[in-house]
């Protein structure tokens, strides 16, 4: 039973007092799920602490101790009860930006947020790298967030099928070399109601309910998306209404002010998620006190009288005085209580900004991994090649995917019609070849593999990159295709913002070393607008990020086997129509052929003029150089194989040679990855040259359908004769 400190308030004005009849229903509901008086009273002082912590940051901001502010305020009641029903290092943790009062709750210091907003070493979240109120703390297990709203909820999925196999792998006797599963382990991800708009809010639902994955989706709906009212962009101004018959999807809808009915929901939520039904959404009903952010004033668009309404139904007001009418505490209890909360804030205010900025020397620092070196010696290894020379750079990709797949439980392949089956039972029908994908590479590397480890997703690029962010962090290797490169772009955002970023926004705590293959390029008829585009250079300017490019099947076999066992993440870029030639093809190079990344390829020596290439354009630079040598000129081809990093170094001492350059590529020639390497090349050996860089690529529009039209867009061996013939000339 719930003891009062003070005698039961007299009967007084019913505008200042809560109702009796109110009091008795929050009473017993807590009485019901066991709260007592100290659970009660540890509710609001983190009610308090992530209040008073919100208030110090606008103060900090103030001094130009913080340099960005976003509050929590009004969520804190849902969040507190959240703290108190989740487990920290147990379960994982995806938030939203306002999701202070769960992270204090979970054990997130106020030293340690202070330090996050005045951007130093103590900030445990991201060691300097990111704002305020993007929660990080790999102890516990709260994964640290990105500035994107809505990228979250498929990350969130990741993390949820990364533990399940885990438990598969542990189960199966497999060693999980530390890494980490709970049994009854829950994935929470949080939003306003705001990113509920957002694609891939609907994306990860649909995932979740699909394979019944143990996600809470916690809806912190405090009626606004800045200034945009939830009920103009969700339908019924509800989204528990919009969801209401979603298939496999248990919906719970709370008073988000209340931490007691708050509390219920979260424990009737825990216990349907622990006995595996299947994902949650929780959708809480909560206030904004304060504007949306320091950069935002919400008097510009909401009455006084709506102020007012939030101001009283806002949990910092309305939650101790039911406690304290209700008497569980009294009114001078309440107030020492908040000025405790209040010293504590003031006094890890003052030890933050005391607290050192990062050396300026550490600002490269996690980029790429400090463990692996993807362009070093340890993935310089000599190949077998034996056979003859007849393997296809697809049968060479293909050959790799078996191996490493067969001998490595902790890979993952997952991407549209990459399975040989989705439904596992036809495996065993020997009247069925199975997909393997559209161009048939992944063919039998589910058979390869382990049940589980390779499957198909639905028909959305979002999907696939954020699961696959989600199960890197659980320690599992995801090498996942895009079924081709023109559709790549739902994806963007999680490559961009998130996949390249994780591994520096953490300072190293967490890490995507993700592969994506995908097949790009033209040059195969009929592939028009939407099959035959490139645009390598767009990924090659997002730091954090490797990029491979093969021409050859050794090279695909060796850089692909490279970036599998690396620990950075991977666009590997596969040219669709050199995956059946007959001029790049290779004798069986094993099963270690590696070759590190940055390192390139001479394709052909020569002394008089240097060809910098890669992709479709190696051969066709091959036959003009080939071309060219009847008129008594000898060229050097160099294939970089890899753009990010590329090997400037082999293009240096190609220079000092031939004091020639010409690049080569397939991508549109304004803003093509060639101007990189020429502002390269000008800087540091403009002296080595003879003649201007010149560039052969394509035309700058679209690739067209018709045959000759596509023939006169992309580059043709005769355009890099021609250009090479002006380099020779000039």
């Amino acid at each position: 039973m719930l003891e009062k400190t003070t005698s039961a308030p007299q009967k007084a004005d019913s505008q200042k007092k809560t109702s009796q009849k109110l009091i008795e229903a929050k009473l017993k509901l807590a009485q019901k799920y066991g709260l007592k008086k100290e659970d009660l009273v540890a509710m609001l002082r983190n009610v308090y602490l992530s209040r008073k912590l919100d208030d110090t940051e606008i103060s900090m901001k103030k001094q130009t101790k913080a340099f960005f502010q976003i509050s929590g305020a009004g969520h804190e009641g849902i969040l507190t009860a959240a703290s108190r029903v989740l487990k920290p290092a147990h379960d994982w943790f995806i938030c939203y930006y306002r999701d202070r009062a769960l992270c204090t709750g979970l054990g997130v210091t106020p030293y340690e947020m202070l330090c996050q907003a005045n951007g130093n070493v103590g900030d445990a979240s991201s060691h300097g790298r990111q704002m305020p109120a993007h929660w990080g703390h790999v102890k516990l297990n709260i994964v640290n967030k990105s500035s994107c709203t809505g990228t979250q909820f498929l990350q969130g999925v990741g993390l949820a099928e990364g533990g399940k196999y885990l438990q598969q792998l542990d189960e199966d006797g497999i060693d999980l070399e530390g890494r980490k599963y709970q049994k009854d382990e829950i994935v929470y991800v949080s939003t306003g109601d705001g990113t509920t708009s957002q694609g891939e809010f609907w994306e990860g639902i649909t995932t979740a309910c699909v394979n019944k994955l143990p996600v809470l989706y916690l809806v912190e709906d405090n009626g606004y998306a800045i200034s945009v009212p939830v009920e103009v962009q969700t339908p019924g101004g509800s989204i528990s209404k919009a969801l209401a018959n979603f298939p496999g999807l248990k919906i719970f809808e709370c008073d988000g002010n209340c931490p007691i009915e708050s509390y219920a929901t979260m424990r009737d939520a825990e216990a349907y998620l622990r006995a595996g039904h299947g994902p949650v959404l929780v959708h809480a009903h909560v206030t904004r006190p304060y504007s949306h952010s320091m950069s935002d004033d919400h008097s510009m668009y909401r009455t006084k009288e709506e102020l007012e309404r939030e101001k009283e139904q806002d949990v910092f007001n309305s939650y101790p005085k039911l406690l304290v009418d209700a008497g569980i505490m009294s009114e001078d209890e309440r107030a020492d209580l908040l000025t405790d909360v209040s010293n504590e804030c003031r006094q890890a205010m003052k030890e933050a900004i005391e607290t050192p900025w990062p050396e300026k020397s550490t600002v490269l620092d996690h980029l790429y991994s400090h463990d692996v070196d993807m362009s070093g010696s340890d993935f310089e290894t000599e190949g077998a090649f034996e056979g003859k020379d007849d393997v296809p750079m697809a049968g060479a990709i293909n050959k790799v995917l078996q191996n490493e797949f067969k001998n490595n439980p902790f890979l993952r392949m997952w991407g549209e019609d990459v399975a040989d089956f989705s439904q596992l039972e036809k495996l065993e029908n020997p009247d069925l070849k199975g997909k393997g994908g559209v161009f048939k590479l992944t063919s039998g590397v589910q058979r390869a593999g382990r049940e589980n480890q390779v499957f198909n997703s639905p028909l959305a690029e979002a999907n696939i990159v954020g699961r696959a962010i989600g199960q890197a962090i659980r320690g599992i290797k995801p090498v996942v295709e895009i079924q081709f490169f023109d559709y790549i772009w739902t994806a963007f955002m999680q490559i961009k913002n998130e996949m390249a970023t994780t591994r520096y926004r953490s300072g190293g705590d967490f890490t995507n070393p993700i592969v994506i293959r995908t097949p790009i390029g033209g040059y195969l008829r009929g592939g028009s607008i939407y099959h035959s585009q490139t645009g390598e250079s767009i990924y090659t300017h997002i730091p954090g990020l490797r990029v491979a490019y093969p021409s050859t099947a050794a090279d695909a076999a060796g850089l692909l086997r490279t970036a599998i066992r690396g620990d950075d993440p991977v666009m590997f870029l596969e040219h669709k129509h050199l995956y059946y030639q007959g001029y790049n093809r290779t004798a069986d190079p094993g099963e270690n052929y590696m070759i590190p990344f940055g390192k390139a390829r001479i394709a052909k020596e020569g002394k008089d003029a240097t060809i910098v290439t890669w992709g479709a354009l190696v051969q066709k630079s091959i036959d003009a150089a080939k071309k060219m040598e009847s008129e008594g000129k000898s060229v050097e081809v160099i294939d970089l194989r890899t753009l990010a990093p590329f090997d400037m170094d082999a293009i240096v001492t190609s220079l000092k040679k031939t004091n020639r350059l010409m690049i080569a590529h397939e991508e549109h020639k304004t803003s093509g990855f060639a101007g990189e390497i020429a502002a390269r090349v000008n800087e540091e050996c403009f002296e080595a040259l003879d003649a201007p860089i010149m560039r052969v690529a394509s035309m700058d529009v679209h690739v067209a359908y018709c045959p000759s039209l596509e023939e006169e867009i992309l580059p043709q061996v005769d355009d890099v004769y021609k250009q090479l013939k002006n380099l020779l000339d000039y």
